[in-house]
């Protein structure tokens, strides 16, 4: 009796312990907010076995030793970027030019001036575009996507670069071992490897159980990379996939928005490509970076701004915020998913207090119904302060788009969540061109049109059973 009482105390002990230690884990892990810690420590207490169990799957932002070690070694062989001393961009847009000091301080990529750009019409077009481009390469094409789905654009885009890799062009084909798993385990991936592309996939898992142990499995690389020959490149929110996308037909079409480039930020995409190929092949790319870059000619200035778990913790939440508190007259947001952290929704807030005209638009039906609910929750404060909230109807609006006093645009991969700024590898892209950022306008103005307006009488007559779900599904936002 008196050894069986002994025993229950050891293992409640034991218990505290554990739950202790990994309490205290929570709360002085590095790079997190209040929030975050709070919510897992209430987790963990609430669910004890459970709790601690999915805070070893996801409460801490870990992609593995070996590959922080790898990350380092590919960083020292490329070339470093230049870094931005004084700028001299034309105009007198001072407050722009602070926007590209922000976007230079995540990766140090300075603004290069010299690019041009085109908006594609739609996903279909966009494919083609990118079709014709590999079918006109002539020394390399470079491509990597998130998602890449052996349908018709996905087969389109594959047989191009067969084609290209026949007659001599060096193909590399990155896509994320998790998003495109279906196509890297199918006959397709196999045929571009024996037609001489180099295929390789980005952030293997290997065996999931042994992977848990060396870094989360939901860290993903979910940029949208295409570089031709160092002087054209893509980039938007597109995957290489239909927009009727299979696997979530029930909430197509997906409306997405790319741009082409030509021009020096092509090189700074490269980096970005030959960064991430190295992390996952033994090939070294960084005498590619060395190449005299291709003159440029007229043209806007870009800059490149990659994140990701291995870069500055928060480096994209601070570019939107910057932004949003350089807006003056308007700012005009679409975005698939929203679930801010605390700073970012004041900067939208504050935007709109003082006088911006601040739109932002989701989607009205979204594929993650967790998002979709916690995005809803942050209505009530948005409508307060002023912004204009529209809900897309035809599909899901996927566009991460954000256009700034009719000047200044920012588009890319990233998404206004704690994924995006936590724990996935982006690409955007930051530009100040008056004409583009008026036809990235237009696009918006497009979406607005087949959009609902969501106003503070709308979300007041939310049902209490909506409001009480809503809320509660937010409360977990900083673990999500």
């Amino acid at each position: 009796m008196i050894q069986s009482t002994l025993l229950d105390v050891l293992n409640a002990a034991l218990y505290w312990l554990v739950h202790l230690a990994f309490f205290a884990r929570a709360i002085l892990r590095p790079h997190r907010d209040s929030q975050s810690r709070i919510a897992w420590v209430v987790v963990m207490a609430a669910l004890p076995v459970l709790g601690i169990v999915a805070y070893l799957l996801l409460g801490e932002t870990n992609v593995g030793r070996r590959r922080v070690e790898r990350m380092r070694e590919v960083l020292q062989r490329l070339p470093p970027p230049e870094r931005i001393s004084a700028l001299t961009l034309p105009g007198p847009a001072l407050e722009i030019d602070r926007l590209f000091r922000a976007g230079a301080s995540v990766n140090g990529f300075a603004p290069v001036p010299g690019n041009r750009a085109q908006l594609l019409a739609d996903s279909p077009a966009a494919i083609a575009s990118m079709v014709a481009d590999i079918d006109a390469a002539c020394e390399h094409v470079h491509v990597l996507f998130y998602i890449w789905l052996a349908d018709a654009s996905g087969l389109a885009v594959a047989q191009a670069l067969m084609r290209a890799a026949a007659r001599g062009v060096v193909c590399r084909v990155m896509a994320d071992a998790l998003g495109s798993r279906a196509l890297i385990a199918s006959p397709h991936w196999r045929a571009m490897r024996e037609a001489g592309v180099r295929v390789a996939a980005a952030m293997p898992i290997g065996n999931p159980l042994l992977r848990v142990l060396g870094g989360r499995i939901d860290l993903r690389n979910h940029r949208k990379i295409v570089v031709i020959d160092d002087r054209i490149t893509y980039c938007g929110s597109q995957n290489c996939a239909d927009a009727a996308f299979l696997p979530k037909a029930r909430f197509a079409p997906w409306v997405d928005v790319m741009l082409r480039f030509e021009g020096p930020v092509a090189r700074q995409n490269q980096t970005l490509f030959a960064g991430d190929w190295m992390a996952d092949t033994d090939e070294d790319l960084s005498d590619l970076l060395q190449r005299p870059q291709w003159a440029p000619g007229p043209g806007f200035p870009a800059q490149v701004i990659g994140t990701g778990p291995t870069v500055r913790h928060s480096a994209m939440p601070e570019v939107f915020q910057t932004l949003m508190y350089e807006a003056h007259r308007e700012l005009f947001v679409t975005s698939p998913y929203y679930v801010p952290d605390e700073a970012l929704q004041a900067a939208l807030c504050a935007c709109a207090r003082r006088g911006v005209a601040t739109t932002i638009i989701f989607p009205q039906r979204n594929d993650s119904w967790i998002v979709g609910a916690a995005s809803r929750s942050f209505y009530a404060e948005l409508l307060a302060a002023g912004v204009r909230i529209f809900e897309f109807r035809p599909g899901l609006l996927h566009a991460k788009t954000l256009t700034i006093d009719g000047e200044c645009a920012l588009i890319g991969s990233a998404n206004m969540d704690r994924r995006s700024f936590d724990l996935n590898y982006e690409n955007n892209i930051l530009l100040r061109d008056v004409e583009l950022t008026a036809a990235l306008r237009r696009r918006q103005q497009v979406f607005l049109e087949q959009s609902a307006e969501v106003d503070a009488e709308t979300v007041r007559r939310w049902s209490l059973r909506r409001r009480l779900w809503i809320n509660a599904v937010a409360m977990l936002s900083p673990v999500l």
